[in-house]
């Protein structure tokens, strides 16, 4: 089987393509997929209610945020932009370098209202489920 290495992106890796990337590799019992993440930009330090409430779906979100880089973009061959304020046209030529790219518009947190952060996690989680599964059927 080949290698599968998935990038998640969002605009600033303080949230959403954290939980992603966090949860695939809590779920993920194939060694032959790894996954990374970063925001388009660096962020600002995480959110303590996202953090909280990651955590209390078993995530942990806490760390550092990471900016795109071009080694994180050699490494993948496939991205997923966990994001609705990310133009996938950023990312057009991954496609033309045999590469994979999937979009799922999840928007951010824009409060700190602890429903609206638990159900972006929940949906987050449900992509990811169907994306591991995905790759596992290969």
């Amino acid at each position: 089987m080949n290698k599968t290495n998935i990038l998640f992106i969002c605009r600033y890796n303080r949230f959403r393509s954290r939980v992603a990337e966090a949860y695939f590799n809590k779920i993920n019992k194939n060694k032959n997929i790894k996954a990374k993440s970063a925001g388009v930009f660096k962020g600002s330090p995480l959110n303590k209610i996202q953090i909280k409430e990651a955590k209390s779906s078993g995530i942990d979100i806490s760390g550092k945020p990471t900016g795109i880089s071009s080694q994180l973009l050699k490494w993948q061959n496939l991205i997923v932009i966990v994001a609705d304020d990310v133009p996938p046209i950023l990312f057009g030529d991954n496609k033309k370098y045999g590469k994979k790219l999937i979009v799922w518009k999840v928007t951010d947190s824009k409060n700190d209202n602890k429903k609206n952060v638990e159900k972006i996690i929940k949906s987050i989680m449900l992509k990811v489920n169907q994306l591991n599964k995905e790759l596992n059927k290969k």
